[in-house]
């Protein structure tokens, strides 16, 4: 039976609409949907806080949801292989963290490779971690806690969050090379020991094959968060130094990070628990 020609002609304009719509779509800028912020770690700790603030400013400035979604678990590598699987359209980002860089050379099985499958976007923040005595140490500087350490035998116990957490390898590295602006009267340990180097890096990550002009966008939008009064502000409670840059300059800074824990892992012997 041959349709009749009102048919006909719906049927061509639906074929001729169809490509039209699918450009019109095609052709609207990033993002068009929620896009999804994986954490590694619980709500409520440092991690979740800082993505939920820069998900909060990106759903401001880009005009969709960026909702945080926490997968913890692993040392932050379930979030991480829930990215590194996740289509690389956009939609699916990564909060990294020193846990990252750490895990890289902690965990010898890995179903990836995260310098070569996660793309840096952008950095967020470089934290300090601070070395703290229980009230009944004599020791009251650096200086004075290495000489009593070397003046008794006896061993020195030193508490973490878990075995290749981002404390315990600092810790082993034995925080940052000058003083944190949260803690201007606080010397750095480099003050003391000559070098020493241990910070939290964060930032945001994407799938390997995230496009450049995806990347460019939030790079775009998460460093003019840098330049808000409201955003440093808020960014500076948390303790961290701001890291503005490009997504080359993050990533060099992932590099540089990932073979710094690596050969502290290898020296200390570090396993995961």
């Amino acid at each position: 039976m041959r349709p009749s020609r009102r048919r006909l002609l719906a049927l061509t304009g639906a074929a001729a609409v169809l490509p039209a719509a699918a450009r019109m779509a095609a052709a609207q800028p990033y993002p068009t949907r929620p896009v999804r912020l994986m954490v590694g770690f619980p709500a409520g700790g440092p991690n979740d806080i800082l993505a939920r603030l820069i998900a909060q400013w990106l759903t401001d400035r880009l005009g969709r949801p960026f909702v945080v979604e926490n997968r913890p678990g692993a040392s932050g590598n379930i979030a991480t292989e829930a990215v590194v699987r996740a289509p690389a359209d956009g939609y699916t980002l990564l909060l990294v963290g020193p846990a990252n860089a750490i895990g890289a050379s902690l965990y010898a099985n890995l179903s990836f490779n995260f310098l070569r499958d996660i793309a840096p976007v952008a950095g967020i923040t470089r934290e300090p971690l601070v070395m703290v005595v229980h009230p009944s140490v004599p020791a009251r500087t650096v200086a004075q806690f290495i000489a009593d350490a070397k003046a008794h035998a006896g061993p020195i116990k030193m508490a973490s969050t878990g075995s290749g957490s981002s404390p315990h390898v600092s810790g082993e590295l034995v925080t940052t090379t000058t003083r944190a602006a949260a803690l201007p009267h606080v010397p750095a340990l480099a003050d003391v020991v000559p070098g020493y180097e241990a910070s939290a890096v964060t930032g945001i990550g994407a799938p390997k094959e995230t496009s450049a002009e995806i990347i460019a966008t939030l790079n775009t939008a998460i460093n003019a968060a840098f330049a808000d009064p409201t955003m440093k502000a808020r960014l500076a409670d948390t303790g961290g130094t701001m890291l503005a840059g490009s997504p080359a300059e993050f990533g060099r800074l992932l590099v540089q990070e990932t073979e710094k824990w690596a050969e502290v892992v290898k020296s200390s012997g570090a396993k995961p628990d």
